[in-house]
């Protein structure tokens, strides 16, 4: 899964990654340590929107369910009713430059964590999907959930599941969901290569949602 992330970037140097500039002002600062239910900057066709990290589908009932839809499987995106029109309509990027997980030490209670990374530590893209969900008041809440997959040689020694980074070849046809179908994005939802990626320890302070310093991502020692 994908539990925690990062994007310690100016919001300036993502928007010029993607090459897109959002219709409305974003008012973001750099995160160094992202969960669930915080709201980030979403790349969509044309434009990036801050969403709600947690998908709550259009039909739900409450937007609670949303802590429960962090992720989506890639096996399973083209046949749950949740993810499957998404899949179809609703494809976006979500901006990142590393992510967490953790592992269990022997002899210490606490797991320690890891932050992956590209080797070159630069922005990358999670393929994901979003959706548009109609409070009782008429608000509206947009969401959306980072698709995962089987772990590569790298991860697997941590975690059976990691993220789908998509390379940066493969944005177009990612977001063009009205071109590009559901059979050509499923095609993507692969893992990325293990040898172009990276790997290190960092402090347990990252451990607590509520830390979100920039000493979460400096490598420890030990």
């Amino acid at each position: 899964m994908c539990g925690r992330f990062t994007i310690t970037y100016e919001i300036d140097k993502l928007f010029d990654f993607f090459g897109i500039r959002p219709a409305k002002v974003l008012t973001y600062r750099p995160r160094y340590n992202i969960s669930p239910s915080n709201y980030i900057p979403v790349v969509v066709t044309g434009d990036v929107r801050l969403m709600k990290w947690g998908l709550v589908p259009k039909w739900a009932k409450e937007p609670s369910i949303g802590y429960k839809m962090i992720n989506a499987r890639a096996e399973s995106v083209s046949e749950k009713p949740s993810y499957k029109g998404l899949l179809r309509h609703k494809r976006c990027i979500i901006p990142a430059d590393g992510f967490y997980e953790w592992h269990s030490v022997e002899g210490e209670k606490i797991k320690q964590p890891l932050r992956f990374t590209l080797k070159d530590n630069g922005l990358f893209g999670f393929a994901g999907l979003w959706d548009c969900w109609h409070a009782p008041d008429g608000s509206e809440l947009e969401t959306c959930t980072i698709i995962t997959t089987s772990a590569n040689e790298l991860l697997k020694k941590y975690h059976e599941r990691m993220p789908v980074i998509l390379p940066k070849e493969n944005y177009g046809t990612w977001l063009n969901a009205k071109e590009h179908g559901a059979e050509p994005a499923l095609k993507l939802l692969t893992q990325y290569p293990a040898d172009q990626m990276a790997c290190y320890k960092v402090s347990r302070v990252v451990n607590s949602p509520k830390n979100d310093l920039p000493e979460c991502i400096k490598e420890v020692i030990a």
